[in-house]
């Protein structure tokens, strides 16, 4: 099992190419495609989709969710609330992997854990916004190295622990403020966490995102200059991993 590239589609939906001993393999984290204004029109549907992981319920995480699911008959990994709301929305029972933060599984050759995020969590329904649990944040491991998504996050102490548990090589972290952590407490997170690769994600997708890359890149340099590396990626590219 390798994780190969990550292709980055706007926002914060990412796309970790692997392979597993059947082939190629691709796993979604919060893949908001159709809709998302950063998504390049080409990608609005994949070549395939494998698995579809989500940090929350929502609309800029997993409003594409259900339709992605059923056309491509993805499993879909997600905390025990919101798995549930997307079983009612008419993604197979089959095809839906509850689970909650803490936890780890294997699942196609891949470890996927859910860790701690603090952030709110809804999804919209024909009635309305329905509680989907708490937020999370994902590590997706392929037994050589470790990917870290932060999903929609404040900053929080105990990143620390996240680095010392899943050692992540490469880390995407929302930098946007507002709604989640700006540029300064995105680069004490790397502090904390300590990845080799930093990967700036929940950035730019509308005004109320007022943090940028280039912020976040300079804070990076008086925190964690000698340690992370950060990898601005436009939507459509890719990061190779070596």
């Amino acid at each position: 099992m390798a994780i190969n590239n990550i292709l980055f589609l706007g926002h914060s939906s990412a796309i970790l190419e692997a392979t597993n001993a059947q082939g190629p393999y691709h796993i979604a984290i919060d893949p908001w495609l159709d809709g998302n204004p950063l998504c390049p029109p080409q990608f609005s549907n994949p070549d395939r989709l494998d698995l579809i992981v989500l940090t929350h319920g929502h609309s800029d995480h997993a409003g594409d969710a259900v339709r992605l699911a059923k056309q491509y008959g993805s499993k879909v990994i997600a905390t025990w609330e919101l798995a549930n709301l997307l079983i009612a929305q008419g993604v197979p029972e089959s095809h839906v992997v509850p689970m909650n933060k803490g936890g780890t599984l294997k699942i196609d050759g891949f470890s996927v854990s859910l860790t701690h995020a603090m952030h709110s969590n809804s999804f919209g329904t024909d009635s309305g916004p329905q509680y989907a649990g708490e937020a999370c944040g994902v590590v997706v491991d392929d037994g050589e190295r470790s990917i870290y998504h932060s999903g929609d996050t404040a900053l929080f102490g105990d990143m620390v622990l996240i680095g010392e548990r899943f050692k992540p090589e490469i880390a995407l972290l929302c930098i946007g403020d507002r709604f989640t952590m700006g540029p300064k407490d995105a680069a004490s997170a790397v502090a904390l966490i300590k990845p080799k690769v930093c990967i700036p994600i929940h950035h730019s997708t509308f005004p109320d995102l007022t943090g940028t890359p280039e912020q976040f890149t300079a804070e990076c340099a008086t925190t964690c200059a000698d340690e992370t590396l950060v990898q601005i990626l436009a939507p459509g590219a890719r990061y190779e991993i070596s």
